[in-house]
């Protein structure tokens, strides 16, 4: 058994080593890309000014785009909709450090609390910076439609936790990777909503260890 375990490490340690190449964002790319995520900001930071001062409905593409000094074309390069830009929703990354550590089985050992640590790592830095970010959910806190919205969006990174989860557990798992996957998207989806319900206010930690405080106290009582 133990030469079988130690046989065993190199390929673990390759899977993980795949794993962070695979969750490592790509390099920027030089002037070019500094221009897109500059465009990208400009068009949320033009979306937030209008939304603020006009009210979400009456603001439309056309106005951010006049706004911002660019296409509907431009607009349409980087979001979808006009709540997208509100949001400011980008390609967000899982933390590879902390991805890396959760799929090796740390870094406590306990399922509950390294998934705590990965979804707060998750939310701790946001790629469009925090204070976009807090921005953004003050908006969505007066808004239902977006708190929706920002929900399903979020649904984009089931696959990339399931596959961390998969690789947690082994090949012969005691817990369901789509059920612990989907207890990290429900702790996910929980601390935005209790978010919400706040008003916004605080920090994302701070909301998710109150919605695993309240799990826990559930599944216990």
């Amino acid at each position: 058994m133990i030469s079988n375990a130690k046989s065993d490490a190199p390929a673990a340690q390759s899977d993980l080593q795949q794993l962070a190449d695979a969750l490592t964002p790509a390099p920027d790319g030089g002037l070019r890309e500094r221009k897109k995520r500059a465009r990208r900001e400009a068009l949320i930071d033009a979306t937030h000014r209008l939304v603020e001062e006009h009210g979400l409905d009456a603001v439309t593409v056309e106005a951010i785009c006049a706004e911002a000094g660019v296409s509907t074309r431009t607009f349409f390069n980087y979001f979808e909709t006009k709540d997208d830009a509100v949001l400011g929703h980008v390609p967000w990354p899982l933390d590879t450090e902390a991805a890396v550590a959760f799929a090796a089985g740390g870094p406590s050992g306990h399922l509950l609390s390294d998934l705590e640590t990965l979804v707060g790592s998750f939310l701790q830095d946001p790629p469009v910076g925090r204070e976009r970010f807090n921005r953004a959910f003050e908006i969505a806190a007066r808004e239902p439609r977006l708190l929706a919205r920002h929900l399903a969006w979020f649904e984009q990174h089931k696959g990339q936790i399931v596959a961390l989860v998969e690789q947690r557990l082994g090949e012969e798992p005691e817990r369901s990777p789509l059920v612990v996957a989907a207890l990290a998207l429900f702790l996910t989806h929980a601390t935005f909503m209790h978010w919400d319900e706040s008003g916004g206010a605080g920090d994302g930690g701070d909301h998710l260890a109150f919605v695993v405080a309240e799990l826990r106290a559930l599944v216990t009582d």
